[in-house]
Order: structure tokens, then sequence, then C-alpha cells
């Protein structure tokens, strides 16, 4: 275990010195982690509203149901139903429990949805900042890269010429090995008639 902690303690370390070294990048990831943060909380949002009108409708209902057994117990009483009455009485009590506990998670929820839109526009506000931090870090290292001098055109070229990929051939190919040379020499005489104009 001692090899890969130090492994992974010399990784940290280097990308450490690595964001030290472009702050741009670090401040990236952060923006970018924020806008994530952002849309969750956008569905998170979505979500309780959704809920909050999924409950709205139930206490809807449930309060459509004790008017409906209320007149039905009326009902029973003026035609001296006990039977029906009393029955029907628990019912509605039990309705009105229900509509007392919807209401109750409708509350919560409406509390959630006021803390989540606070946190959304904390999160808002803080990516911003960092937006334009990251603004002012690329316009800095922009003016840094201005003010320095061009490298010289052959260093340019041969810097050029060495990210050019090489492709896998066989050089014991004797037609291959004629074909470089040929095109080696053709690139160097062009190149010498460059340098002459």
């Amino acid at each position: 275990m001692g090899l890969f902690d130090d492994v992974s303690q010399f990784l940290e370390d280097r990308i450490d010195e690595f964001l030290k070294n472009n702050p741009h990048l670090e401040l990236q990831a952060l923006e970018e982690k924020l806008y994530q943060q952002e849309q969750e909380t956008g569905r998170l949002l979505a979500d309780l509203r959704s809920r909050i009108q999924q409950v709205e409708q139930k206490i809807r209902e449930t309060a459509q149901d004790v008017q409906r057994w209320h007149v039905r117990i009326e009902k029973a009483k003026a035609a001296n139903r006990r039977d029906l009455a009393e029955p029907a009485q628990a019912h509605e009590a039990s309705l009105i429990r229900t509509g007392n506990q919807l209401w109750g998670q409708m509350e919560l929820l409406r509390d959630r949805v006021k803390q989540t839109e606070e946190l959304q526009k904390k999160i808002q506000g803080q990516r911003q900042e960092v937006k334009a931090k990251l603004e002012q870090v690329q316009a800095q290292q922009a003016t840094q890269r201005a003010a320095q001098p061009n490298p010289a055109p052959n260093a340019t070229w041969k810097a050029t010429w060495n990210q050019i990929p090489r492709m896998n051939v066989n050089p014991a190919d004797p037609l291959e090995k004629q074909f470089q040379n040929w095109e080696a020499e053709e690139e160097l005489q062009q190149l010498k008639r460059k340098m002459g104009q």
C-alpha cells in the first residue's frame, strides 16, 4: 500500500501544481460544477412543484369527500338513522384527519421549494462570480501572451514538423526508403528556395 500511497500523493501534488499554474482550468471546473448544481436544483424545484400540485389535488378531492359525507350524515340524522349516521361521522372524521395530513405535507413541500429557490439563487450568484473571475483570468492570460515575443519562423516550422504524426512504415522496404529520401530532398530544396528569396 505504501507505493500506491506514494504514487497517489505524487499525482495529487502534480495536479495541484498544474492547477496553480493554470488557474483558469480550476475556475472552469468550478464553474462547471456550479452549473451542474444549478441544473440539479432546477430539477429538484420542478419535482417539488409537481408534488405540491399532486398534494393540492388530493386535498381538493378529500375536501369534496368530506362535504359529500357531511351531507349524508345530515340526511341520516334527519331520517333518524343512527346506524348510518354514526359510521358516516367516523368516516368523515377520518377524511378530515387525512386532509390535515395532506395540508401538512403541502406546507412542508412549500417550505422546501422556498429553501431550494434560495439555494438556486445562491448557486447562480456564485456561478456568476466564478464566471467573471474566469473571464478576468483569461483576459490576463491573453494580455500576457500578446506581450510575449513571437517565436522565430524556423522554430515554429520545427515545432509544427515535430507534431506531424509519422506513419507506420516498413523501413526494410527499399521502395519506401527511396520515396522517403526523394520526399526529404524535395522538402529541403523547397526550404532552400524560400530562404533564398
